[in-house]
């Protein structure tokens, strides 16, 4: 699985020419559990899913430690989407430039810091004006972002923040580079002692299948097991209806969702949430197909929180996994219950989230002179 995607400048010529046999261009990226040999997530120890054992990878993360600890002064880090921005803080690390998000709250730590524009979007002659070493940013971002980050000849690293896993190797990595492994260590022990207690609920118990519904402003899409909501479920014992892909998203239509038979549909929404769960419902009162599906005539259609199910794994994930359990292994009426209020809170917060309102408002006056509390983008990373 994908950790940490890293890119340093240092010494161009050498480095490149030891890692680019790998197409890696300085960059830690690799597949640590190949299909062959991928194991569930309810049956890998925490030492296995954080363990990074490829030699290019930890090559990549010592050349990025050496040319920060060669600095005379402290890294200037911009962190661009409110995901990162949180590891950051977790880490303790100071930011010259931070992104603005209409749906997450920036920490504390960063309300004064420069805001350089949305996680999709960074404004790059902001970024360029505030002359950081570094840029940190969501790995399912790179290809937009990479090109953009190379005009500017900066390094960047982008985090793998599409599981909890790649999550907490993410911070171990970073906690090497910018000689915060103390902190590093201590969020990953939290982690460790979460984990080994939480795998035991589940075990033994028989795994729903769950078809996963992405929602877009006007659309939805289909979410694996490679995004985020999707190794969430992984996490909690559920089997995803679509595998065998190495995408987070896919394209499907109904008639092809309703072969895969799932047990439980669940609604997430990756923007402007308000504008997605009044799209979800009029599809599903309105669309013929979804009648016949098992989940829509036993009631077990959800909505998940937005604050929880994002496009990035965040330190929300025990709460996660809290509101799936109820949803994935209801056990008395009670659970059933507690699964359907707590779809009707996350539709009710959704609604009341006026996302689309502050996006409109951020988009007239635009980003430039925003400060980093301020709510101006949809994204979610």
């Amino acid at each position: 699985m994908t950790m940490m995607n890293i890119k340093s400048c240092i010494s161009r010529g050498i480095f490149v020419t030891v890692l680019a046999a790998a197409s890696l261009l300085l960059t830690g990226c690799v597949d640590q559990h190949p299909e062959g040999t991928k194991t569930t997530a309810q049956t890998e120890t925490v030492e296995s899913m954080l363990e990074i054992t490829d030699p290019v990878e930890k090559q990549a993360v010592e050349v990025a430690k050496a040319k920060v600890r060669s600095m005379e002064e402290s890294p200037k880090i911009v962190a661009t989407s409110p995901a990162v921005a949180d590891i950051c803080d977790k880490l303790e690390l100071d930011l010259v430039g931070v992104c603005s998000s209409s749906i997450s709250t920036i920490p504390e730590r960063y309300k004064d810091v420069t805001t350089v524009g949305t996680a999709m979007s960074p404004d790059m002659e902001i970024v360029a004006s505030l002359k950081p070493d570094w840029i940190l940013s969501p790995i399912s971002l790179q290809s937009d972002l990479e090109p953009k980050y190379e005009n500017i000849g900066v390094d960047w690293a982008f985090l793998n923040l599409r599981s909890v896993q790649g999550m907490y190797r993410s911070i171990q990595e970073l906690g090497e580079i910018f000689d915060r492994e103390e902190q590093a260590g201590t969020l990953v022990k939290e982690f460790r002692d979460f984990y080994e207690e939480y795998k035991k609920k589940n075990e033994g118990k028989d795994h729903p299948k769950v078809l996963i519904l992405m929602g877009l402003p006007g659309s939805y899409i289909i979410a694996t097991e490679n995004s985020y909501v999707g190794s969430l479920v992984a996490l909690a014992g559920g089997e995803n209806v679509y595998t065998d892909t190495d995408q987070e998203f896919l394209t499907v239509n109904t008639e092809d969702m309703k072969t895969k038979e799932p047990d439980i549909i669940l609604r997430a929404a990756h923007a402007l949430p308000d504008q997605v769960v009044e799209m979800f419902n009029e599809d599903f009162k309105t669309n013929d197909i979804w009648k016949h599906f098992d989940a829509v005539k036993n009631g077990r259609v959800y909505d998940l929180t937005y604050e929880n199910f994002g496009m990035s794994a965040t330190f929300r994930y025990p709460k996660a996994l809290e509101e799936l359990q109820p949803i994935l292994y209801p056990e008395s009426d009670a659970d059933l219950e507690k699964a359907r209020k707590n779809s009707e809170n996350a539709q009710t917060s959704a609604e009341k989230s006026d996302a689309t309102l502050k996006y409109e408002k951020a988009q007239k006056s635009g980003t430039s002179e925003k400060t980093a509390g301020s709510d101006n983008t949809s994204e979610k990373e």
